[in-house]
């Protein structure tokens, strides 16, 4: 298939090599089958993972405060604000799942504060920014995982009515300008 097969308006092929998985795991015998219990090593395998993430978030962080950094040093760069929105939603997307739901969520109000920044609708104000991208180091310094843990709920709770609020005067703007 070339350019102009695809430019015609011909749909591509597409080849996918079957996989059956019963191949290639090992049949438990009925006394292993037994003893084995899904749930157990499921929660086993998250506990693995958790310990791993808890690195890998470290490294997330210090990229998002890097790409943080790149973006006050030079606001009207595109690539500096999608490098600072992919980190953000990296860490927005596996928080939860592997233990820090609350970085999670600061993670996914800072996307939405971005996304802002990115159509340039909505002045973002630089500090809010900052005290997202500080909510999450802190938490990650204080080990802040679930809502259980105080400060970090209240950190989260205040965030998410700054943008509310800011979202709420964008809102109004907006109407302001097309009724006009």
């Amino acid at each position: 298939m070339n350019d102009k097969d695809t430019a015609a308006g011909s749909t591509p092929e597409v080849f996918r090599a079957p996989l059956d998985l019963s191949k290639k795991v090992r049949k438990l015998s009925p006394a292993e089958a037994a003893r084995f219990d899904p749930v157990k090593a499921a929660e086993s395998a998250v506990a693995e993972l958790s310990e791993e993430f808890t690195e890998w978030l470290t490294k997330e962080v210090d990229a998002l405060k890097v790409a943080w950094a790149s973006v006050q040093a030079s606001p009207n760069s595109d690539d500096a604000l999608q490098t600072f929105f992919r980190a953000a939603h990296d860490i927005k997307g596996q928080a939860d799942t592997l233990g820090f739901p609350l970085i999670g969520e600061v993670a996914g109000s800072l996307t939405e504060l971005i996304s802002a920044m990115r159509t340039g609708t909505t002045k973002v104000p630089q500090a809010l920014v900052t005290q997202h991208v500080d909510a999450i180091c802190a938490m990650l310094r204080e080990d802040a995982r679930d809502h259980s843990h105080i400060t970090g709920r209240i950190l989260v709770e205040s965030l998410a009515a700054a943008n509310e609020k800011l979202l709420e005067i964008r809102s109004e703007k907006s109407e302001d300008n097309s009724s006009e």
